[in-house]
Protein backbone atom coordinates (compact mmCIF):
# COMPACT_ATOMS: atom_id res chain seq x y z
CA UNK A 1 0.00 0.00 0.00
CA UNK A 2 1.19 3.45 -0.83
CA UNK A 3 0.47 6.59 1.35
CA UNK A 4 -1.23 9.63 -0.36
CA UNK A 5 -0.99 12.93 2.18
CA UNK A 6 -4.11 15.48 0.82
CA UNK A 7 -3.21 19.07 1.86
CA UNK A 8 -6.24 20.60 3.55
CA UNK A 9 -8.19 22.53 1.05
CA UNK A 10 -10.49 24.60 2.20
CA UNK A 11 -13.98 23.28 0.59
CA UNK A 12 -13.03 19.96 -0.64
CA UNK A 13 -10.69 18.67 2.57
CA UNK A 14 -10.98 20.66 5.11
CA UNK A 15 -8.51 19.17 7.72
CA UNK A 16 -6.70 17.34 5.07
CA UNK A 17 -6.46 13.45 4.90
CA UNK A 18 -3.73 10.82 4.99
CA UNK A 19 -5.09 7.66 2.87
CA UNK A 20 -3.29 4.30 1.85
CA UNK A 21 -3.93 2.58 -1.85
CA UNK A 22 -2.96 -0.02 -3.72
CA UNK A 23 0.09 0.92 -6.76
CA UNK A 24 -1.43 1.14 -10.20
CA UNK A 25 -4.65 3.35 -8.71
CA UNK A 26 -5.09 6.93 -9.96
CA UNK A 27 -4.81 10.16 -7.21
CA UNK A 28 -8.14 10.84 -8.72
CA UNK A 29 -9.75 7.42 -7.45
CA UNK A 30 -7.85 7.15 -4.38
CA UNK A 31 -9.31 10.29 -3.32
CA UNK A 32 -12.69 9.61 -4.72
CA UNK A 33 -12.47 5.74 -2.77
CA UNK A 34 -11.59 8.32 0.34
CA UNK A 35 -14.21 10.73 0.40
CA UNK A 36 -12.50 13.26 -1.29
CA UNK A 37 -14.95 14.96 -3.44
CA UNK A 38 -12.28 16.08 -6.01
CA UNK A 39 -14.00 17.23 -9.61
CA UNK A 40 -13.10 15.16 -12.74
CA UNK A 41 -16.13 16.78 -15.26
CA UNK A 42 -15.29 14.44 -18.23
CA UNK A 43 -15.71 11.00 -15.71
CA UNK A 44 -11.67 10.64 -15.74
CA UNK A 45 -11.17 10.44 -19.75
CA UNK A 46 -8.60 13.37 -19.84
CA UNK A 47 -10.67 15.46 -21.92
CA UNK A 48 -10.47 18.68 -18.78
CA UNK A 49 -9.23 20.07 -16.22
CA UNK A 50 -11.25 19.66 -13.43
CA UNK A 51 -8.99 16.93 -11.25
CA UNK A 52 -6.10 19.30 -11.38
CA UNK A 53 -3.58 19.04 -8.68
CA UNK A 54 -0.12 19.42 -7.53
CA UNK A 55 2.08 16.70 -6.40
CA UNK A 56 4.12 18.05 -4.06
CA UNK A 57 6.37 14.92 -3.36
CA UNK A 58 6.87 12.08 -4.78
CA UNK A 59 5.92 12.91 -8.38
CA UNK A 60 9.23 11.22 -9.79
CA UNK A 61 7.31 7.33 -8.50
CA UNK A 62 4.17 8.62 -10.57
CA UNK A 63 3.85 7.01 -14.47
CA UNK A 64 5.33 9.96 -16.79
CA UNK A 65 2.45 12.05 -18.43
CA UNK A 66 1.05 11.16 -21.53
CA UNK A 67 1.02 13.67 -24.70
CA UNK A 68 -2.93 14.49 -24.43
CA UNK A 69 -2.53 15.17 -20.28
CA UNK A 70 -0.24 17.65 -20.94
CA UNK A 71 -1.69 19.19 -23.69
CA UNK A 72 -4.69 19.26 -21.43
CA UNK A 73 -2.60 20.64 -18.77
CA UNK A 74 -2.00 23.74 -20.80
CA UNK A 75 -5.74 24.90 -20.26
CA UNK A 76 -5.18 24.29 -15.97
CA UNK A 77 -5.76 27.18 -13.74
CA UNK A 78 -2.82 28.01 -11.57
CA UNK A 79 -0.64 25.39 -14.24
CA UNK A 80 2.82 25.12 -12.14
CA UNK A 81 6.17 22.63 -12.57
CA UNK A 82 3.98 20.20 -9.83
CA UNK A 83 0.69 19.94 -12.20
CA UNK A 84 -0.85 16.65 -12.75
CA UNK A 85 -4.44 15.80 -13.79
CA UNK A 86 -5.57 13.43 -11.28
CA UNK A 87 -7.32 11.22 -13.83
CA UNK A 88 -4.28 10.12 -15.23
CA UNK A 89 -0.92 9.96 -12.66
CA UNK A 90 -1.11 6.46 -11.30
CA UNK A 91 0.83 6.20 -7.89
CA UNK A 92 3.57 4.07 -7.56
CA UNK A 93 5.10 2.61 -4.57
CA UNK A 94 6.49 5.86 -3.12
CA UNK A 95 4.51 8.26 -0.16
CA UNK A 96 2.94 11.31 -2.10
CA UNK A 97 2.10 14.95 -0.78
CA UNK A 98 -1.00 16.20 -2.97
CA UNK A 99 -2.50 19.55 -2.59
CA UNK A 100 -5.88 20.36 -4.47
CA UNK A 101 -5.60 23.76 -6.16
CA UNK A 102 -8.14 26.40 -5.00
CA UNK A 103 -9.62 27.04 -8.37
CA UNK A 104 -10.82 24.62 -11.27
CA UNK A 105 -11.98 25.28 -14.56
CA UNK A 106 -15.29 23.91 -15.05
CA UNK A 107 -18.02 25.49 -17.07
CA UNK A 108 -20.29 23.03 -16.09
CA UNK A 109 -20.16 22.44 -12.45
CA UNK A 110 -23.11 21.29 -10.76
CA UNK A 111 -22.47 22.32 -7.14
CA UNK A 112 -23.27 26.01 -7.65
Amino acid sequence: MTRIIFLPHEEICPEGAVVEVEPGTTICDAALANGIEIEHACEKSCACTTCHVYVREGADSLNEPEEDEEDMLDKAWGLDPDSRLSCQAVVGDKELVIEIPKYTINMVSENH
